[in-house]
């Protein structure tokens, strides 16, 4: 049997092997056919032996179908989104503020192509993949682990020829090239298919498929670019950390380069546009990073990015249409938004038909008329606006436009205050800002209450049922029955997930109050500072406030602005009266007071992320390296070398049932 179980691994490790000839090297040295025969060998030995069918073997990577939804995964490090430049001044600006930040010139910066696709992280744990998430917010992604496995580009398993260290997060983007993709929808069109718009939302609708054989059967392929937790792991710079990818099977962009100061910002951003063409897959712009990861640690992060990375973004796609019409949009917060309706056009493979024109002055400024031809394109390659008015095909029968007095949605007066560019409606009973405050209170990231999309909210509020916030929680079945659309069975849906709303965190009621300039960062941020405690977050006071690390003077002028009104302060008081309360964990605080913790190998019934949660909620310290100063080692499965090294210090070694035993005593 033991010959059986070497031969088995011995034809996971050649195919692995020509994985990486095939997708890393781009030199396969077998045949397609001679590749298939290999696997086929590997199922027919698994099928015969199925006690040495491993999970990281090659013909697991088709996955089977999910009946639910994906579940959430918790990011250990933050994978923030990065800083735009969109013009080479702005790259200017960036370089000054490495140069001030850092004391010194001609600082050494990594450039790399920045792909359109969707970002996802990887976690491997002693060399074996083990789980993957979308980025999602940030901070909580969606698990796609069983479509990841079925890439053929990403390793199940690491190249053990080369050390990897017992916990690692690997950060990358999956991707579609622009030949595969357009196979693809020839393919869809001979089947009757609808096509895709483009590369990258073929990429990211096949990822959340609850299906993994759809995904098996989209070419998807993956570039690693980051870095999220590890352990035992020294990296000196991004150029090492790229150089030491491709020796572990992890595939890499090749044209990255790196060089010093601004001259070389410029040079690189003009070398991959001149290049974007011919490259294989889509790219949306240039990332540029200070290499030096001791220096990326000095300059640590902004609330939403980090400070030593920005994006350049390449000059989008442009097209000219015809603008419509010109209508108003009125926000939550009951900032005036003209929107320009176009004629549909396509740009960038998305069709467009609005195009967001800021304010009053951008239109002025662009001398923009109802029924003038327009260049438009999307900003960042997401949001459209319009770039120019083209004069030479103006008509006589264009109309210019200007913002009306009175708000569209509840015909109050609109005030243009001297210190912003946004005009706003200041009515707090508009029925466009209460649609907009209820919709952001029960979204994802807020209140999460799952079935209240705007068609049910704009019933609610046409049938007075809801005039605030707090009313959600006052709604009756006798309520939600009446409505047109509404039936037994979804009525008592979306009265079960208010209830199950109720109970919720000080950062997401927080975020939900939607307070100008306070997302769900600073939420976060808010919860920490305030012990949370929303009455003391309630009674700061504005030194208080900006006294927080990341609250700066806008932000702590909003916050003392909005609880300063007693309408807001009522409304939150009415959510606790209906029931709203925040999670408390029943655990003791002290159990783990001064004690410290590593944790290798695979754990069972608990995740790392929910081990460290504990050990720092008890009072404990959560550790990724081995030294003399540390108490416990919990021990999993195939666990690492840091377990030789605790047991040469002599470091007491537990394993998943004694530390619940800890817990629990």
């Amino acid at each position: 049997m033991k010959d059986i179980k070497k031969k088995i691994n011995d034809l996971i490790s050649q195919i692995n092997e020509h994985n990486i000839h095939y997708y890393l090297n781009d030199n396969p040295i077998i045949s397609d056919n001679e590749y298939d025969l290999l696997i086929k060998r590997l199922e027919l030995l698994e099928s015969e032996n199925p006690q040495y069918k491993f999970n990281y073997s090659p013909t697991q990577r088709v996955g089977t179908k999910s009946t639910s939804k994906f579940n959430q995964i918790e990011h250990r490090v933050p994978m923030l989104s990065l800083a735009n430049a969109m013009n080479k001044n702005e790259l200017q600006v960036f370089d000054n503020q490495m140069i001030k930040a850092l004391s010194e010139n001609n600082i050494e910066y990594i450039g790399e192509p920045k792909l359109d696709g969707l970002a996802v992280e990887l976690i491997y744990e002693n060399g074996i993949f083990i789980k993957g998430s979308t980025r999602g917010d940030g901070y909580i992604g969606e698990d796609i682990t069983s479509n990841l496995r079925t890439i053929k580009s990403l390793p199940l398993q690491l190249n053990n020829d080369i050390n990897y260290p017992d916990y690692l997060e690997i950060r990358g983007e999956v991707f579609i090239t622009k030949e595969n993709f357009i196979n693809l929808n020839k393919q869809r069109l001979k089947n009757n298919e609808t096509v895709f718009a483009n590369a990258r939302n073929c990429a990211a609708g096949s990822l959340r498929q609850l299906d993994s054989k759809i995904t098996a059967s989209r070419p998807l392929q993956f570039f690693c670019y980051g870095i999220g937790y590890y352990e035992g792991l020294d990296l000196q710079s991004q150029s090492n950390f790229l150089k030491l990818l491709p020796k572990w099977g992890l595939p890499v962009c090749s044209k990255s380069k790196i060089g010093k100061g601004l001259k070389f910002l410029n040079e690189y951003f003009n070398y991959i546009e001149s290049i974007r063409s011919e490259l294989e897959y889509d790219i949306d712009g240039v990332v540029f990073k200070i290499n030096s990861f001791k220096l990326q640690k000095i300059l640590g992060s902004r609330s939403k990015s980090p400070r030593w990375a920005i994006a350049a973004k390449l000059k989008p796609t442009q097209s000219t249409t015809k603008i419509n019409n010109i209508i108003i949009s009125v926000g939550r917060t009951g900032a005036i938004t003209p929107v320009a309706q176009l004629h549909p056009v396509n740009v960038s493979g998305v069709t467009v038909s609005n195009a967001t024109l800021h304010n009053q002055d951008e239109i002025d400024k662009k001398d923009i008329h109802i029924g003038d031809t327009v260049l438009i394109q999307r900003a960042g390659d997401v949001i459209p606006e319009v770039v120019k008015v083209i004069k030479e095909k103006r008509n006589n029968q264009s109309i210019r436009y200007t913002i009306p007095d009175n708000c569209p949605s509840c015909d109050s007066k609109i005030n243009k205050s001297s210190d912003e560019a946004k005009a706003r409606c200041i009515n707090n009973e508009c029925p466009a800002q209460i649609e907009g405050k209820i919709t952001h209170f029960v979204s994802k990231n807020c209140m999460n209450i799952d079935g209240m999309g705007n068609k049910i909210i704009l019933l609610l509020i046409q049938n007075n049922l809801i005039k605030n916030f707090s009313d959600i929680f006052k709604i009756s079945f006798h309520d939600l029955i009446q409505l047109e659309r509404m039936g037994e069975k979804s009525s008592n849906n979306l009265l079960k997930s208010i209830n199950q709303s109720k109970r919720t965190s000080m950062s997401r009621f927080v975020n939900s109050l939607g307070i100008r300039n306070v997302g769900e960062h600073l939420s976060k941020v808010l919860e920490t500072s305030f012990n949370g405690n929303i009455d003391n977050l309630i009674g700061a006071n504005f030194d208080d406030l900006i006294s927080i690390n990341e609250v700066g003077d806008i932000v702590a002028k909003s916050i003392v602005e909005f609880f300063k009104n007693t309408e807001n302060i009522k409304l939150i008081k009415d959510c606790f009266d209906l029931g709203v309360q925040f999670k408390v964990s029943n655990l003791r605080t002290d159990i783990f007071l001064g004690k410290s913790f590593v944790v290798t190998g695979t754990l069972d019934g608990i995740t790392r992320s929910e081990v460290k949660k504990i050990i720092l909620e008890n009072g404990g310290r959560f550790s990724s390296s081995i030294s003399k100063k540390i108490d416990f080692l919990l021990a999993g499965n195939n666990p690492g070398s840091k377990y030789n090294k605790a047991q040469n210090i002599g470091i007491k070694i537990i394993n998943e049932s004694e530390f619940k035993e800890m817990i629990n005593e």
